[in-house]
């Protein structure tokens, strides 16, 4: 029950966000971003889609086999594509991840390991973003930066509380490994994988090394965006605004992406002194893109809905087929 409401809190804030866009700034500027693409601009972010797609799923491969489950980078850049459509299309913007998951363990024969690969691969990338994003907005001139060195006190006491929230975790996990309980087994098991995923010499580097061409990839979308709205600020200057909307999209109250990500480009804009529509605009031309991007998880999609098809039709009577029918649906079931 808690998780169907927190679902429903979901959308209906990203629906909410919408909505009071909408109110404040009309729709001109959604318009806006319909009217400014063209097959160029398209082209290219639909290109650099394909890149980021690549890169993530190779980095789900390192973490995948780190944690000793097999998964191939074609299999992957497959299942990449179907998450991307899902959760484009889809509102919480996760479910596509379940599935890849859930999909990949059923595989592989370990739900549990397959989920916390994705949760460990998504989390990657999120480290990357988080750090980059601190890193320019506490440095580059922007709307965030002048909000910061107006309330550094209060952000100053912000800061050491999750340093000391932090070290707190990490003096809890250290101890939980010592016990024997569910929750000890389950933090000694938590911090094996990540070192074993995440932080062996063999793939941290090839994780940072993708989680930044994933990171670079999504600022030039947004540059491309950008450009194709109109706007002739210096990439510099569009640097910290697009970290912003980055991080803003990490928040888990959004429709298939769309809500804070809008939101937040529209404030920063207006705050910069440049236009709320205009960022409002480059916003919804981003959002665009990524959907664009994401196709060619519709077509792995019907691809493996009409393969399961022809399996179930030709399996039962063909007298080709010898399989034993345990072997069958497992054949039906990976969609194979």
């Amino acid at each position: 029950m808690n998780r169907s409401i927190w679902a429903w809190v979901r959308v209906l804030g990203g629906v909410a966000i919408l909505a009071v866009l909408l109110w404040r700034l009309g729709t001109g500027a959604f318009l806006d971003g319909l009217r400014v693409i063209d097959a160029t601009t398209l082209g290219t972010a639909f290109a650099i889609g394909v890149t980021t797609t690549v890169f993530s799923a190779w980095r789900w491969c390192l973490v995948a086999r780190g944690l000793g489950m097999r998964l191939s980078l074609r299999t992957a850049i497959a299942d990449y594509y179907k998450a991307l459509f899902i959760n484009a299309a889809l509102p919480g913007g996760i479910l596509g991840d379940v599935d890849r998951a859930v999909q990949h363990g059923r595989e592989g024969g370990d739900v549990g390991k397959s989920v916390r690969a994705v949760v460990l691969e998504r989390t990657a990338g999120q480290v990357v973003l988080v750090t980059v994003g601190l890193v320019v907005l506490f440095t580059v001139p922007s709307p965030v930066l002048s909000h910061l060195h107006d309330h550094a006190p209060v952000i100053g006491l912000a800061v050491a509380a999750v340093i000391a929230a932090a070290l707190l975790a990490v003096l809890a996990v250290g101890r939980l490994r010592t016990g024997a309980s569910r929750w000890a087994r389950a933090a000694r098991t938590g911090v094996t994988e990540i070192r074993a995923g995440l932080l062996s010499r063999r793939n941290w580097p090839g994780i940072v090394l993708a989680s930044t061409i994933v990171l670079a990839g999504h600022l030039a979308t947004f540059v491309v965006a950008a450009r194709a709205a109109g706007s002739g600020t210096s990439v510099l200057r569009l640097a910290p605004l697009m970290l912003l909307a980055l991080l803003a999209m990490t928040l888990p109250v959004n429709i298939g992406g769309w809500g804070p990500r809008e939101a937040v480009t529209a404030w920063a804009f207006g705050a910069a002194g440049l236009s709320a529509g205009q960022g409002l605009t480059i916003a919804v031309v981003y959002g665009l893109f990524a959907f664009v991007a994401a196709l060619p998880g519709l077509l792995v999609i019907a691809h493996r809905a009409m393969t399961k098809m022809r399996v179930r039709a030709v399996a039962p009577v063909s007298p080709a087929v010898s399989l034993p029918m345990p072997q069958v649906r497992q054949l039906v079931g990976s969609g194979a």
